[in-house]
């Protein structure tokens, strides 16, 4: 095939989940409320965890951040689908193709870190809890904070600096509902080796890493809530971990059911409908864990709107 390339490429076209378009509108209405419903839940734990004194741990600093990476997860893919569907056009500039990436990255990267973090505080919390204030103090969880946003900005301009220097064919579908390194990587002419290599170096980095970090962490804490003697004790220890649990649990294994499910079907469109469960469902549904789950969450909610009502 013939091909383009990168300077003179003006746009991308997304084909996104169906080319029906009585089912276009339907997804227009989920996603439209699955963003509205994850984005104001989202601040809500953010108001509730920066406004109540009582949720100022490291716990829910982590949290407080994990809640603002989903709020920006979600706002670099779903609403340019949103707009595509609206305008009946599914082209993405160049740039804004790029811009996603990078983004997407990025938020996928501290997604894999803060969880980690919040793994490793119920690790200090509940085998040192003589020293947990010592150890989780306000400096290291800024330096783990800090860390994570820098690693995760790197790896998104290495890999998006990457593609720069891909010459790409005519073919320029992605077969998508946004800009997904993956699917970009396959639409090149030019070699793509050093590309794809970085890719699973990233990958294992910033996805492997963090998850033997919480597997590890989560074995310590099994390892000492089994030695407890009191029933209630082993129970209230692993109800400090129900919340985080749930959340890593929802996030690693819609991932891992999207990675099986792009092996076993060759279907890049139905590869694209898997993708929503790791890309959007876990951001909608951690502020419904942590509320749900939590009695300090739920307190502090209960606080914030009666606040907020009060003047009213």
């Amino acid at each position: 095939m013939k091909s383009v390339n990168q300077t003179v490429i003006s746009e991308f076209i997304l084909l996104g989940l169906t080319d029906d378009t009585e089912l276009q509108l339907i997804i227009f209405s989920i996603f439209l409320f699955m963003y509205l419903v994850t984005v104001l839940g989202n601040l809500l734990i953010i108001l509730a965890t920066t406004s109540d004194s009582h949720l100022h741990t490291p716990m829910y600093f982590f949290l407080s951040g994990l809640s603002l990476n989903d709020i920006v997860f979600v706002t670099c893919t779903i609403p340019k689908m949103l707009v595509n569907i609206e305008t009946q056009d599914q082209s993405i500039t160049y740039a804004g193709c790029l811009t996603q990436v990078c983004f997407v990255l990025l938020s996928a990267g501290m997604e894999n870190c803060l969880l980690a973090a919040m793994a490793y505080d119920r690790y200090v919390a509940i085998c040192h809890p003589l020293r947990y204030r010592i150890i989780m103090n306000p400096c290291l969880c800024i330096l783990m904070i800090i860390f994570s946003v820098m690693g995760s900005i790197i790896n998104a301009l290495v890999n998006g600096l990457m593609v720069l220097h891909l010459s790409f064919c005519t073919e320029l579908v992605i077969p998508h509902f946004f800009c997904e390194l993956t699917q970009i990587t396959k639409l090149a002419c030019s070699n793509t080796l050093i590309d794809n290599i970085l890719i699973y170096i990233s990958s294992s980095i910033f996805g492997g890493v963090p998850l033997s970090g919480i597997i590890l962490s989560y074995s310590q804490i099994a390892s000492t809530v089994l030695r407890m003697s009191s029933s209630e004790g082993r129970y209230k220890a692993f109800s400090t971990c129900g919340s985080h649990l749930s959340v890593v649990s929802l996030f690693y294994g819609t991932g891992f059911g999207v990675y099986i499910s792009s092996t076993v079907t060759e279907s890049s469109r139905k590869t694209a409908v898997a993708s929503v469960l790791y890309s959007v469902v876990p951001q909608m549904m951690n502020p419904f864990i942590y509320s749900l789950r939590n009695r300090d969450m739920k307190e502090a909610l209960k606080r914030l709107i009666s606040r907020i009502r009060s003047p009213l």
